[in-house]
């Protein structure tokens, strides 16, 4: 069989490793040098701690499953099992993650509620005042920057892969089949279009009412810290932003304890991952009213930087990198992914929206036992 895959980002890249993984070719197609959207401003992290019940974590947790056995055939992801922790403080924080530990699901994802003395033993960079910290031990990361490099690196010696990159893909031919702005045809036994925030042009045409929408987000990177961070960090505004946080207790947070009035305005939380370099990745914002601005904006920088120094009990070091972003998120934000075929033998894979980097894998997997690969 012969896969074309329109799109050279994460969601891309992982449907591009199942159809090589089940011995078929694959042509890659990117309409940049290199994918530049998403799947390279994010925080790379494998975030299974967050996610709702049901199909998101089932999808997550497999994911994390793969992710795994890539990472350790693909050294240059950079995968490590890390965990994450997020400190809270107060009796209102606290009570959401004694209600998150005492879930059904929290065994599947590694949930324990941690002292402060514990969590500071499991990580010692955090040093800064908390009552207790939530660890998730099925969290994981990778190096965004350099994953979908790896990743291709990997498939070209396969000898069944080819990257066709600075192409645009203009329209559908026939089945199975599209133009390039090079005038090309790429014709296969199937189609994914898997075009991630990039929604007009093509993508419009095939679907004019298509259920995904853009948001928008800010984040920063620092010079390297000079220790090991060895967990990925939250803080409880995630609480407020994840679905698997949902219940009495975060009721009762929400009722008693505002947020910081510019997390509340550019609905903020904190993710933090350190690089492999050392520099930290701090974010993020949400943006979902369009047209975004083009511009960031430095309150919500002041403000992450003052939560990251409460928890670190030090300074942080200086930003090297700010950055916006934009991902694709279904408008039901209870689905995992919108998947559809539009035309004969051509599907479109789109709308995973923060969980993209997370879910990549099982969603090209499924993806590739619905189409029959």
């Amino acid at each position: 069989m012969r896969v074309i895959v329109v799109g050279g980002g994460v969601v891309g890249t992982m449907h591009a490793w199942q159809a090589v993984e089940r011995g078929h070719e694959v042509v890659q197609i990117e309409r940049e040098a290199e994918a530049r959207g998403a799947s390279l401003r994010n925080f790379g992290q494998i975030w299974v701690s967050g996610r709702a019940g049901g199909e998101e974590l089932a999808t997550a947790l497999r994911a994390r499953e793969l992710w795994e056995g890539i990472g350790a055939r693909v050294p240059g992801l950079g995968f490590r099992a890390n965990g994450s922790l997020t400190p809270v403080r107060g009796a209102l924080e606290r009570a959401v993650a004694e209600e998150a530990v005492a879930r059904p699901d929290a065994a599947a994802r590694g949930y324990e509620l941690l002292t402060a003395a514990e969590a500071r033993a499991l990580n010692p960079a955090l040093r800064g005042d908390f009552d207790a910290a939530l660890r998730c031990r099925r969290d994981a990361a990778v190096e965004p920057r350099t994953a979908q490099r790896a990743l291709r690196e990997a498939l070209h010696a396969t000898g069944r892969y080819t990257f066709l990159a600075g192409r645009e893909v203009r329209e559908v031919v026939g089945t199975a089949a599209v133009r390039d702005d090079h005038g090309d045809v790429h014709t296969g036994d199937c189609v994914v279009l898997a075009t991630g925030a990039w929604l007009s042009g093509l993508v419009r045409e095939l679907v004019p009412d298509l259920p995904v929408r853009r948001v928008r987000l800010q984040m920063m990177q620092t010079e390297p810290l000079g220790e090991p961070l060895t967990t990925s960090i939250a803080d409880a505004d995630s609480f407020r932003y994840y679905p698997a946080y949902r219940g009495a207790a975060l009721d009762a947070l929400n009722a008693g304890q505002a947020q910081a009035p510019v997390a509340a305005e550019h609905r903020m939380q904190l993710l933090m991952v350190q690089r492999l370099d050392g520099g930290l990745t701090i974010g993020d914002t949400h943006e979902y009213e369009h047209p975004f601005a083009f511009d960031t904006v430095e309150d919500p920088y002041e403000h992450l930087t003052g939560v990251v120094e409460s928890l670190l009990g030090r300074p942080l070091p200086k930003i090297r990198r700010r950055w916006a972003g934009v991902y694709a998120q279904c408008t039901d934000t209870g689905r995992v992914v919108h998947r559809q075929q539009v035309r004969d033998g051509v599907w479109l894979v789109t709308g995973p929206g923060g969980r993209g980097m997370t879910c990549s894998p099982a969603i090209a997997e499924t993806t590739a036992d619905e189409l029959g690969w």
